[in-house]
């Protein structure tokens, strides 16, 4: 047997640890231009980029929700 294998033939495993992986630089800070600008609209109840805008939520909704209207009633052979 190899020394990669017990006496019952099971391959054991061995674990080597990782070296541990440089943290990630920091994200960049928005200008002060920026910075300013986003506040103005948040001030005056704009939308902002990036953030969740409820209005927008009930605009984009479907108008017609699911079971609203049923299917149309078509017979059978009725020649449509």
């Amino acid at each position: 047997m190899t020394a990669l294998h017990t006496a019952t033939g099971r391959p054991r495993r061995i674990f080597v640890p990782r070296p541990a992986e440089p943290a990630a630089p920091p994200a960049p800070q928005d200008p002060p231009i920026y910075r300013d600008l986003m506040r103005t609209w948040a001030d005056r109840g704009r939308t902002l980029p990036g953030r969740h805008d409820p209005e927008w939520v009930r605009l984009a909704a479907p108008a017609v929700r699911s079971g609203e209207f049923s299917d149309p009633q078509v017979l059978p052979r009725d020649g449509r």
